[in-house]
């Protein structure tokens, strides 16, 4: 939450001319309700159930860049389903990079809480070693722009050239 998953995502997508997929943006659309929304009708377990369905579609129908919640890669399901069909690309932030981003903002249905700042540090806690799982890790650094960062994912994915591979012009 925070790491710049979306944005990144799509800086990346636009820089290889692949599509952007968003799995938050897939479940809204066919609940027509915002994940807080979900979050708060349905409980947090419903939506994680919505949440590995759609991972597992769009990974089975679609190919580009696949942008995932930031609770997706808890499930062993979800690991082994992107890892099979792709590569696990973590967006390595620290706690407070995490958190002068997502501070201000009220989108988070997890920080809606009333120490936001503990619990993003305890879900920060509990995550990374599952994070530590993916295939692949970039550093993130607040001095770099969303442009310098896709630059790095794409540099890390180019290690693996069953995802990608550069062609010289």
């Amino acid at each position: 939450m925070g790491a710049g998953k979306t944005a990144v995502g799509r800086a990346v997508a636009v820089k290889i001319g692949v599509p952007f997929l968003d799995s938050d943006a897939e479940i809204e659309a066919a609940a027509n309700l915002s994940v807080p929304e979900i979050f708060k009708r349905d409980g947090e377990a419903f939506f994680r159930k919505r949440e590995t369905e759609v991972i597992a579609r769009l990974l089975e129908n679609e190919r580009g860049i696949l942008s995932t919640g930031g609770g997706a890669f808890l499930a062993e399901v979800n690991r082994d389903n992107i890892s099979a069909r792709g590569v696990s690309l973590w967006l390595n932030a620290d706690l407070n990079l995490l958190w002068n981003r997502v501070r201000y903002k009220d989108t988070r249905p997890l920080l809606r809480t009333k120490d936001p700042k503990a619990t993003l540090t305890a879900l920060f806690h509990a995550r990374v070693p599952l994070y530590e799982k993916a295939d692949l890790s970039v550093i993130c650094a607040s001095k770099l722009t969303i442009d310098a960062m896709a630059s790095r994912v794409i540099d890390a994915l180019l290690t693996r050239p069953d995802v990608l591979e550069k062609i010289d012009a």
